[in-house]
């Protein structure tokens, strides 16, 4: 497998254009280029549909099998920085999850298309967690989280009690399709950790 030059470009543009300058906007290309090259040189993903989240820039890009960019999108994250879940998370209900348990965890997660409590349909990452890629819920707090998904600073998108929260339009026209029609992989990069402290990528010499 190997990724399009679109794709790649694509990568580069969304973390550039995200407000960060400098060193902290290479830092996250650098990172999640560093993370795709890794991907397609070991074919980690075995022909599955996959997605890569950068915390820090609260984003997802996701391609199909074939390493072609499907999409991406801001998105809302977990509110609390860490990246691991605590245990016994996933047995709460999202309005009793202390706020510093509000995690979404760094690593290498096997996705699945299910459904949750309510019946709606959702990507699970983490299902023990209780960790799902979802919609933007039509729920009291649907004007304050569209407007947050729509802020150029990641860090007022850190707001969900863990799940990766994407627009409906970007849920229906790129996940459903890809991560939503079988199993898949999601990457989500660390945001105290090194990508190497998580991944087996090789920095380069």
């Amino acid at each position: 497998m190997s990724f399009s030059r679109r794709a790649l470009c694509a990568m580069a543009a969304a973390w550039l254009s995200l407000g960060l300058h400098g060193s902290d906007a290479l830092a996250h290309a650098d990172d999640a280029f560093l993370l795709a090259r890794w991907i397609a040189s070991s074919a980690d993903n075995r022909g599955r549909p996959f997605a890569i989240v950068d915390k820090k820039a609260a984003r997802i890009l996701v391609y199909g099998g074939d390493g072609r960019l499907a999409g991406e999108t801001p998105v809302l994250l977990g509110a609390a920085p860490g990246d691991h879940s605590v245990p016994g998370v996933g047995d709460l209900e999202p309005a009793q999850i202390p706020m510093a348990h509000r995690t979404t965890p760094a690593g290498r997660f096997v996705s699945r298309p299910g459904r949750n409590l309510t019946g709606e349909h959702v990507v699970w990452f983490d299902y023990h967690a209780g960790l799902a890629i979802h919609r933007l819920r039509a729920n009291a707090a649907h004007a304050a989280r569209l407007q947050r998904l729509g802020s150029a600073r990641p860090e007022t998108r850190r707001v969900s009690a863990g799940c990766v929260v994407v627009p409906v339009a970007f849920y229906e026209k790129v996940v459903a399709p890809t991560l939503g029609q079988g199993r898949g992989v999601l990457y989500v990069l660390p945001e105290r950790g090194s990508l190497q402290d998580v991944f087996a990528v090789a920095g380069d010499d």
